[in-house]
């Protein structure tokens, strides 16, 4: 039997800022990936905490872009967010929402009724991403939070992986409302599990392969629901923050993007490498020789087995030098 990632999982729960696409440009192998994947028989899910968009929206952006999906391909984290306002409010019962229309039509959908401005009768915010987003409504919300109101908020990604580089997400928008409000939100979007319990029941899956570029959503996602993850380094991540990732951050594979879906799953493990020699006294010190991302795995492996916090990283011999530099963990102080 292969040992494919392809033919070890029944689906992919592909993240999309900063996995699948960086604005509005693909990122390499991302099409081929959703490619074999189907020509595997293998689910796709696009499981996005964006919630500024309708599905429908996404899966034509997406198709702009030479990767073809549906609409019930995509999972976002504002299909998420209502989910959970319905469950808790009943039906009629006004939402002060925080986002795009896209995000007010998801709250329309289960039957609630939405407002832009605080109100007496305001039982819930509901807070998404979205560029238009200004002071005037952060304080509508702050009023309707104070007085009672249920607080949801999407996500709390701090950052949003643009073709312009890392710009402000959600959570930075959250976060100045936890601070002038003394709450905290519901999440609905990941690391929490309302968005992946969507997604994993829209695939119809038993066996579902997580799959991100960041640590602190998509990684911890997947550990908090005990699924198996893929980190790929395309986005928000980078070596360091690997290495230095705490328990519920860890991811099963690393690779440096999607196309590795048709490699041996194996491979991708953050195991000790061949090539690779990694000693643990005095912090890390590497000997040896291959490909850089092999030793990033070796190190994890060694580091997380061994110890926690910061680790300064050392080669052993000139041959190291050049991976470390190519992984961005020479010379400094990890974690």
């Amino acid at each position: 039997m292969s040992d494919r990632l392809l033919d070890i999982y029944d689906a992919l729960l592909l993240d999309l800022d900063g996995t699948v696409y960086r604005g509005g440009e693909p990122v390499p192998g991302a099409e081929y990936a959703v490619t074999a994947a189907r020509n595997s028989n293998v689910a796709v899910r696009f499981v996005t905490n964006n919630a500024s968009r309708a599905p429908g929206d996404v899966s034509a952006h997406l198709t702009e872009m030479g990767i073809k999906a549906d609409a019930a391909e995509v999972s976002t984290s504002g299909q998420a967010g209502a989910a959970v306002l319905a469950e808790r409010l009943s039906p009629g019962d006004e939402v002060l929402v925080i986002g795009s229309d896209a995000l007010a039509d998801e709250v329309v959908n289960v039957g609630l009724k939405v407002v832009r401005v605080a109100g007496p009768a305001v039982r819930a915010v509901l807070q998404g991403l979205s560029p238009k987003t200004a002071w005037a409504d952060l304080a509508e919300a702050c009023v309707a939070i104070r007085g009672g109101a249920l607080w949801v908020a999407c996500n709390v990604d701090r950052t949003l992986p643009t073709d312009r580089g890392l710009l402000p997400g959600n959570g930075s928008l959250v976060h100045a409302l936890r601070v002038a409000t003394d709450r905290e939100p519901v999440v609905a979007g990941k690391p929490a599990t309302p968005l992946m319990a969507e997604s994993i029941r829209s695939a119809d899956a038993a066996r579902p392969l997580v799959v991100g570029d960041r640590l602190d959503t998509d990684i911890e996602g997947a550990v908090a629901a005990k699924l198996d993850s893929l980190l790929v380094l395309t986005g928000v991540a980078t070596p360091a923050d690997v290495l230095a990732a705490r328990p519920h951050e860890r991811p099963t594979y690393v690779a440096t993007d999607l196309s590795c879906v048709t490699d041996a799953a194996p491979a991708l493990e953050l195991t000790a490498k061949p090539g690779w020699t990694v000693t643990s006294e005095n912090g890390l010190t590497a000997t040896g020789d291959g490909d850089p991302l092999d030793l990033l795995r070796t190190l994890c492996a060694v580091h997380w087995a061994n110890a926690e916090g910061p680790v300064d990283v050392h080669a052993g011999d000139d041959g190291v030098h050049v991976a470390l530099s190519a992984l961005g963990l020479s010379g400094r102080t990890i974690g």
